[in-house]
This record gives structure tokens, C-alpha cells and sequence, in this order.
């Protein structure tokens, strides 16, 4: 026998990044075990379609506990644009703060809302990046795999995104594949994202990861890099340090509400 759920959730976007939102506080609508039902909802044919699910959970000494789960259903790691999109979540909720403070599968996290639904995200701090030959490696929440072009327009993103993702070293845990441009305004960022297994429109793990590897090179300082998405502008700010440990990461763009409703399904 079918089970029929009524789910209440908002639809919520992050420069073209879009994610159902779920206020899991007082009532368990979904679980970590329900991908069958995850995956349904962000189906963008059967469902409300999104690139993931996020749960706003209770946590003591937290304002909140974000869950994030891709389009495939499963629960993956940190997601940079989740992340803003769910504190303003939060303060739709009624969670008024100057600076919040929840907690992701990565850590604790930090984040403020400024003017025009602008939000900055505190990320978690990067211990190691591998530069290889012609790319970078390194993990900024998620893991990310950086390679920088010389005309983005020129990449197909999919097909070039997927061969890095299923490529022998990464197939079993899966890795983003990002591809950068230099541009005279700071970075143009596309990522193919795993979990989702397409283009995304921005990625903010990603772009974070973008712009450390694109200082590497220019070596300790303090950094400030605006960044262009097919969804929109995002800026990254972080403290790059010897050794290239990197610290007091934030990443912040605009976020958007788009929709309320009641998801009425099997």
C-alpha cells in the first residue's frame, strides 16, 4: 500500500543554485533513509525538481542543523549555496539573528543577512590542496577538481565534467569538476556537480575552491575575488597561508525565495 505524503516546503535559489527547503523542527517529514522520496521531489519531471533537498533541523547550542541531500536522494556533503539559501530560511522562520550559527555534515558554520537578501557564509577552513600539472585538487566542504581554461564558452561542461567525475580515481566517491576562466573582473566559474550528475547554473563549494586555487600561485595574503556564474555573481573572501592551509573563508552572494507549497505525493 502507498504511503501519501503532505509535505509543506519553500523553493528557495542561490545565484540560479535551487534547493527544497524543509522545516523539519517539530515533525519528521523526511529522514536520511528516504531517498526514494528525496530524489522524487527534486525529479524536475515528477516532483518540484531542484538540485537538492535541504532539512532545517532543532540542534542544541545551534540556531539550526542544516541536512543536505542531492537530486539522487542521498545525503552528501556541504553545499556553499544551501547553506546561504537555509539561513534565510531561518529568518523567514521567525530565527532572527545578527549572525547565526548552525551546524552542516563539515562543521559549524557561520553566516549574516545583509541588505537585498545578500548573505555571507562562513566556510570551513582548507587544510591541504594538491596542485598537479595542469589542476588542482582540494576540499572546501566538498571536493572539488579545478581546471583552468582559456574561454569558457568553449567547454561542454557535462561531457568534459563527467569524464573527470567517473574517471577511474574519482568514480567511487565521485568529485565537482569545475572549469575557470581569468577574466578582468575576477573568475568565470562553470561546475559539473556530482550527486546532481549535470551542470549546475553555480555551485558555491565550487567557486570557493575556484578562487583559492586561482591565488596559489601569488602565495600568502589576503584575498577578496569576485566571481561570475551562469547564475549569477558571488564573492569569495579568504586568508591564504604558508604551506597553503587556508582560513576565515567566506563566501557570499544573493538568495532568492521563489515559491511556497505543499508537495502531495507517493
Amino acid at each position: 500500500m502507498f504511503k501519501i505524503h503532505s509535505i509543506p516546503f519553500v523553493k528557495y535559489q542561490g545565484t540560479g543554485n535551487d534547493f527544497v527547503m524543509i522545516d523539519n523542527r517539530t515533525k519528521n517529514y523526511i529522514t536520511k533513509e528516504d531517498t526514494d522520496l528525496v530524489a522524487k521531489i527534486c525529479d524536475r519531471k515528477f516532483g518540484i525538481g531542484a538540485d537538492g533537498l535541504i532539512l532545517l533541523q532543532n540542534r542544541i547550542g545551534y540556531d539550526f542543523e542544516m541536512i543536505y541531500f542531492n537530486a539522487d536522494g542521498n545525503e552528501s556533503s556541504m553545499c556553499g549555496n544551501g547553506g546561504r539559501c537555509i539561513t534565510h530560511f531561518a529568518r523567514e522562520l521567525g530565527v532572527e539573528r545578527e549572525q547565526y550559527k548552525f551546524l552542516a555534515i563539515d562543521g559549524d558554520h557561520e553566516a549574516t543577512i545583509g541588505k537585498e537578501d545578500w548573505v555571507d557564509l562562513k566556510m570551513s577552513d582548507v587544510a591541504e590542496v594538491e596542485v598537479g600539472e595542469d589542476f588542482f585538487v582540494l576540499n572546501t566542504g566538498s571536493p572539488h577538481y579545478i581546471v583552468f581554461v582559456e574561454d569558457i564558452d568553449d567547454i561542454k561542461v557535462e561531457e568534459n565534467g563527467s569524464a573527470i567525475r567517473y574517471s577511474k580515481r574519482f568514480r567511487k566517491e565521485g568529485i565537482n569538476v569545475n572549469f575557470v576562466e581569468h577574466s578582468p573582473i575576477g573568475l568565470h566559474v562553470a561546475t559539473y556537480e556530482r550527486g546532481v550528475e549535470a551542470e549546475t547554473l553555480s555551485c558555491g563549494t565550487g567557486v570557493v575552491a575556484s578562487a583559492i586555487s586561482s591565488k596559489i600561485k601569488q602565495g600568502v595574503g589576503k584575498y577578496s575575488v569576485p566571481i561570475k556564474t551562469k547564475g549569477g555573481d558571488l564573492k569569495v573572501q579568504f586568508d591564504l597561508k604558508d604551506n597553503n592551509m587556508v582560513s576565515d573563508v567566506w563566501l557570499g552572494g544573493a538568495v532568492g525565495l521563489v515559491f511556497r507549497g505543499v508537495f502531495e505525493g507517493v
